[in-house]
């Protein structure tokens, strides 16, 4: 995808009501996969909520929130009532019911501090909130965010799982020997990509050593970050390597490609393997 349209996507994404936008998404943009324009709105939410967070839960804010959805719970309002704040707020619905849960700890229990992994397993666990309502509520927000939350990171955690199952079999289909990342793991590596082929193969005309799989989109943000914790690290120990943006990525990023960094949408069909007997 190019830069370009990369921008009238997430531009798109701006002007639309956070509910339902994929689903517009893909009526104004039918050439692009659904899961790609997914993954991008994901992206967006999440960069917005790392703008607004520390706004949005400084002390007097976060009681204010929490004192507005006690009136409109008190008021009656139709469930949904976090869902629609957060929609009015552009902020993530699972973040918002984070922040409602912790002042609601903290005026039920004053005398008691409260911990990240306390509000962490009401979240996990909806029915151990002992107010009936937010505990409807917040469920609701979680059921309704596609970027945070412990349903959305089950659903990231397995899509990803699958992605890297896919690419194994692939690779297997080849007969191309390989090591995965937890065989790496047990040999004594920290850092480590998803494939570390035991025989170089060539994608390209570029030489791969490495393979990492990403279930996501690949945007400036994401790939700059990759690039700093994971990728280089990759590079300098093993070599010139090859990242699958699952979901596509910008194309103007692919810009390593001498240094040792290939980027690619899907599996390469384009897979020259190395011949030992050539060799000797």
């Amino acid at each position: 995808m190019k830069l370009q349209q990369y921008n009238e996507i997430v531009k798109a994404i701006d002007s639309k009501c956070q509910k339902n936008v994929v689903a517009a998404l893909v009526e104004q943009f039918p050439e692009i996969k659904k899961n790609t324009l997914r993954s991008i709105c994901t992206q967006e939410m999440q960069k917005k909520v790392k703008k607004k967070f520390h706004h949005i839960n400084a002390s007097e804010r976060a009681k204010e929130i929490f004192f507005s959805y006690l009136s409109s719970a008190e008021f009656g309002k139709t469930p949904g009532i976090l869902v629609r704040m957060a929609q009015e707020m552009d902020y993530s619905p699972a973040m918002l019911a984070k922040l409602v849960v912790e002042q609601h700890l903290l005026t039920s229990c004053p005398s008691i501090s409260v911990s990240k992994s306390q509000v962490n397993a009401l979240l996990r666990d909806t029915t151990l909130i002992e107010d009936r309502d937010l505990s409807f509520e917040v469920y609701l927000c979680l059921l309704e965010d596609d970027a945070y939350g412990p349903f959305a990171d089950s659903i990231k955690h397995s899509i990803g799982h699958e992605y890297e199952f896919l690419l194994r079999r692939e690779l297997e289909k080849l007969n191309i020997s390989f090591h995965h990342e937890d065989e790496l793991r047990l040999k004594g590596y920290d850092k480590t990509p998803d494939i570390k082929l035991d025989i170089p193969i060539a994608v390209d005309g570029h030489v791969i050593n490495w393979i990492e799989s990403k279930a996501s989109f690949g945007d400036e943000d994401s790939h700059r970050s990759y690039l700093k914790d994971q990728f280089w690290s990759y590079w300098n120990r093993f070599g010139a390597g090859l990242v699958i943006y699952w979901f596509g990525f910008i194309e103007e990023l692919d810009e390593h490609q001498e240094k040792g960094i290939i980027l690619r949408d899907s599996f390469p069909s384009n897979i020259t393997l190395m011949d030992p007997l050539s060799i000797a």
